[in-house]
């Protein structure tokens, strides 16, 4: 935008000689410069107001005055978003795919818990931001009169992780329709200790409680942004999904599903075991990381497989 900017200033500039015009053409250069060593929180707005408030008034004004600058203002223009007056078709490319790509894996979400409901009753909640976030919340104090077993933890955990791998694929599927290529990443959090919840009337959710459990959600709120320890490397990457735990216990457990996964197809062979740097509020933390087969075209869907294991685990 601030290009466009400057190669319609320049235009004017050939006609009309005038300091006022220089200086703001040397003020949209500064931007450009400033732009290209990082863009920080507050420079969209600012530099969008600068234009709104200076530059597209500056232009009307030379428009009316001069016909042969008429045409050069009205070019300009036609680059601009007719809502919102700025240019906008990347960013709208990119707005489209990101909410493409959510509502794929909300819908597909939103079908698969359905049928989770009838494996076990849970709490189950999701949330869309720029990407899709989802809590399942299980145990005896939730159901009445229903018999609660560890099983059903470990059939979950083993659900959640053949359900991801079918989300990759999913998306994978409608990324040729996508206005830009973009690739998801996915990250599970381990948490194998009971926590407390109750249920807030004024959000009309459950929230945990107590300080210790807060925690939990401090951690789940910082580890997608974390990196691989002693170097620069994140976590997350596309293609491959990272299992965050912090007991050992957790991830014996994960490699039992990983190895199962690995003989159905559902993930390839290697299994990465990372340590993570230090996180404000967490440290210690450790993580598997498998990477989907994508190509797979299972034989079994997901729900015959966590069948099967749940009549090996009730053995």
């Amino acid at each position: 935008n601030l290009e466009a900017v400057q190669e319609v200033i320049n235009a004017i500039l050939a006609y009309h000689k005038m300091p006022v015009l220089d200086e703001i053409n040397f003020r949209v250069k500064k931007e450009i410069e400033k732009l290209q060593h990082g863009i920080t929180s507050g420079d969209e707005s600012l530099i969008l107001q600068f234009i709104k408030t200076e530059v597209d008034p500056l232009f009307t004004h030379f428009a009316k005055l001069d016909k042969s600058l008429a045409q050069i203002v009205d070019d300009y223009r036609k680059k601009l978003n007719d809502e919102l007056g700025i240019v906008y078709h990347k960013r709208k490319d990119f707005e489209d795919s990101v909410t493409m790509i959510n509502q794929c894996i909300s819908e597909y979400l939103d079908k698969k818990e359905e049928e989770a409901q009838q494996m076990f009753p849970h709490y189950f909640e999701k949330y869309k931001t720029d990407g899709v976030e989802f809590n399942i919340y299980i145990g005896k104090s939730l159901v009445k009169d229903v018999p609660f077993d560890l099983v059903y933890l470990k059939n979950f955990r083993l659900w959640q992780l053949i359900l991801m791998c079918e989300i990759a694929r999913e998306v994978d599927r409608i990324k040729v329709k996508l206005p830009i290529a973009l690739e998801i990443t996915q990250l599970i959090l381990v948490h194998g200790d009971p926590l407390s919840i109750k249920f807030r009337q004024d959000e009309k959710q459950f929230d945990v409680d107590g300080t210790y459990n807060i925690r939990y959600e401090i951690v789940k709120k910082r580890i997608d942004k974390a990196l691989i320890k002693n170097s620069r490397e994140r976590l997350t990457q596309p293609g491959k999904i990272a299992i965050v735990y912090t007991q050992f216990k957790e991830a014996e457990e994960y490699m039992e599903y990983i190895d199962y996964l690995k003989y159905k197809g559902y993930i390839k062979n290697s299994v990465e075991k990372l340590e993570l740097e230090n996180l404000q509020g967490a440290n210690g933390l450790k993580a598997l990381r498998i990477e989907i087969n994508k190509a797979l075209e299972p034989l079994e869907t997901g729900d015959k497989l966590i069948q099967d294991v749940i009549e090996t685990l009730s053995v």
